[in-house]
């Protein structure tokens, strides 16, 4: 038998996607799964996106610009610059999502054995594309009970060796919706200089803040951590283009770009008619993501309120993005959520949770907690909280 390398023997499986069998097992018994296990918004995509895809005429989908087309870049160029972040097209590289843009930048400033600094919990799969690049992942614990905010500075800087590449960091968090505060970014920063290091951002759920009395700062909104600045981006959750799969890794610093263009030319391109259906999704930005905010912050308080009423369940309230990590009386949270899909149903619907625990490089962190995304209306909201009560009362007598 043909040996398989270890890098993928081990890879860290999906914590998000891993209980989908178990779903699939409830599904085949006639069980309505609703789904707050994954960010895939129900929300509509913008009706200019869908009408370029439907009404396209084109007869040939042919090979783009490895840095993707420069139309979209510059459109780009106008939406960073409407968020006071000043940019040109070449600072851009359009990528098959998010994550390859985090793929491109681990390959671009990594080589075996270095190390990336993760606040965690931290989007899962940070680890995958960590391992993938045989990268290690040298995390620093944010504790539920502080509200997961960022860790003290000296903590993180014990944390550098000589192995050191780059602190990651997702603002806002996926899966805390933990909010930088501006004077956080900064010291980041100031730690990538003085360490000459990199410091990457992923900004993927810029546009979901929740409070008005604060604000969502770049890291590339600071001039002077500009060689040392990657920001990652994608249309997926603003624009509810998920399938499109067009992101963007951004960065200032020349020789960083022109090392990230090699990967993307081995690539060839990113996907033509998507990038399209992401251009137009920028023709009526501000109209479309002003009514998906007012939507989710109705989902957020609607899934707080709701959740507050159950005994013994502890929740927290996102600043930003789109989920919730709330906290079970239960001994072991992913055991719990095999056990909704396999054993439990109520009115013939269960509910799938994000087990914590996938969230973390260290082991046996977040073991009592989940991660759910508001991601369906206010209604199959309130039905997944009741089948949540119900289950926990009947899984705990």
């Amino acid at each position: 038998m043909p040996k398989l390398s270890k890098k993928g023997i081990n890879l860290p499986e999906s914590p998000i996607r891993k209980l989908i069998p178990f779903a699939d097992y409830a599904k085949n018994k006639g069980v309505n799964v609703l789904h707050l296990n994954i960010g895939q918004p129900d929300i509509d995509s913008p009706e200019e996106s869908i009408k370029i895809v439907k009404k396209n005429k084109l007869k040939l989908l042919p090979y783009g610009s490895s840095e993707g087309s420069l139309s979209y870049r510059k459109s780009l160029v106008n939406y960073y610059l409407n968020n006071k972040i000043n940019i040109n097209p070449d600072d851009i590289i359009v990528t098959t999502g998010a994550s390859e843009a985090l793929t491109f930048t681990l390959n671009c400033i990594c080589d075996a054995g270095d190390e990336i600094i993760i606040p965690e919990p931290f989007y899962a799969n940070y680890n995958g594309f960590a391992s993938a690049s045989n990268v290690k992942v040298v995390p620093i614990v944010s504790k539920f009970e502080d509200g997961f905010k960022l860790p003290l500075v000296e903590k993180i800087k014990s944390k550098i060796s000589s192995r050191t590449k780059a602190i990651l960091i997702c603002n806002p968090s996926n899966p805390t919706g933990y909010l930088y505060k501006k004077n956080e970014i900064k010291k980041l920063g100031e730690i990538a200089i003085e360490n000459d290091i990199f410091i990457i951002v992923d900004e993927v759920y810029r546009e979901f803040i929740y409070d008005k009395t604060k604000k969502h700062h770049s890291i590339l909104e600071f001039e002077k951590f500009s060689n040392n600045s990657i920001m990652i981006d994608s249309v997926s959750k603003r624009y509810s283009l998920c399938g499109a799969r067009v992101g963007c890794m951004i960065s200032k610093n020349k020789e960083l770009m022109a090392t990230a263009k090699k990967f993307a030319h081995l690539r060839l391109s990113p996907p033509t008619l998507a990038i399209l259906a992401s251009e137009a999704a920028l023709i009526n930005s501000n109209t479309y993501l002003k009514k998906v905010k007012k939507e989710y912050k109705l989902r957020k308080e609607t899934l707080i309120s709701e959740i507050s009423k159950i005994n013994g369940v502890k929740i927290l309230n996102p600043d930003g993005a789109f989920y919730c990590i709330a906290r079970l009386p239960v001994d072991s949270a992913e055991k719990f959520s095999k056990w909704l899909l396999t054993d439990f149903s109520y009115n013939n619907e269960t509910v799938m949770f994000a087990p914590l625990s996938g969230f973390y490089s260290s082991k046996g962190l977040g073991a009592k907690d989940i991660r759910i995304g508001f991601v369906l209306n206010s209604r199959k909201l309130i039905r997944s909280v009741k089948i949540l009560e119900k289950a926990l009362y009947s899984y705990n007598n």
